[in-house]
């Protein structure tokens, strides 16, 4: 742990020492999520409700979706950008070196600028909580916390699968932007408005629903399903199989010879 803490300072000093792109960058994160708040901000005034959910409701999705995704995007980095590890060889000396590949793969690369859209996320939280309407209990906190970190487990096991896949195709495959990427457009409102069939796939195929929707229902209570409230730990079992994809794709690794 004291070894990612060190690793950690090193990418936020190096990052810091170009002030003005760091923060002009931090900020164009920050604008490009907010354009996505603008379109819901505009489509909720004009239906004011969709499948019953309201624009505070919609908004606390919107800022789960999007804290845990920036928070995962940012610490997990490193493997949303392994094809050019395997492509240039880097991995050999991984390979070699006395720690866990895993970790210093994660540490390779942090990027604190894709922190603009936690801020945008704390603003819409500060917002949509008290605005929301939910008797907020010690229950209902936890289940919130519980939401928040399983969203970065799974948009993190989805980067692992990533990264696992370039052992096979040396390249990165964009089709897994449609589960990271598209996953945080998607949160942005309750899964369920865009028809069974997204549903049933963010919930058996990526278990964004079950960080999303249905703990959202308890929280509402819309539902006092014990289930529910169960589902962000659940959806943290998706790390095993990414994980395992993981070193299936670590002893069919053949080195570049370079």
């Amino acid at each position: 742990m004291r070894l990612y803490w060190k690793y950690l300072k090193i990418h936020f000093k190096s990052q810091i020492q170009y002030r003005a792109s760091f923060f002009l960058t931090l900020i164009g994160q920050f604008v490009t999520s907010f354009s996505a708040l603008l379109s819901i901000y505009f489509l909720m005034s004009r239906f004011h409700e969709i499948d019953s959910f309201s624009l505070s409701e919609v908004l606390l999705c919107f800022a789960i979706i999007l804290m845990a995704f920036s928070l995962a995007e940012c610490f997990v980095r490193g493997f949303d950008r392994f094809s050019a590890v395997i492509s240039n060889g880097t991995f050999d000396r991984i390979l070699v070196r006395p720690r866990g590949e895993m970790l210093q793969v994660l540490c390779s690369q942090i990027d604190f600028s894709r922190l603009g859209r936690l801020v945008q996320a704390v603003f819409v939280f500060s917002y949509a909580i008290p605005a929301s309407g939910i008797l907020w209990t010690p229950e209902k906190i936890l289940l919130l916390i519980l939401m928040i970190f399983s969203g970065i487990a799974v948009f993190s096991g989805l980067f692992v699968i990533y990264a696992a896949l370039c052992f096979f195709t040396t390249e990165g495959l964009e089709f897994i932007n449609i589960f990271t990427d598209g996953g945080r457009e998607f949160g942005a409102y309750p899964l369920a408005v865009y028809g069974d069939g997204i549903l049933k796939l963010f919930t058996f195929v990526v278990p964004l629903a079950l960080v999303q929707y249905y703990p959202f229902l308890y929280l509402t209570g819309r539902s006092n399903n014990l289930i529910y409230f169960l589902m962000p730990l659940i959806a943290c079992l998706f790390l095993l199989p990414c994980f395992l994809l993981w070193r299936v794709g670590v002893r069919h690794y053949k080195s570049t010879g370079s």
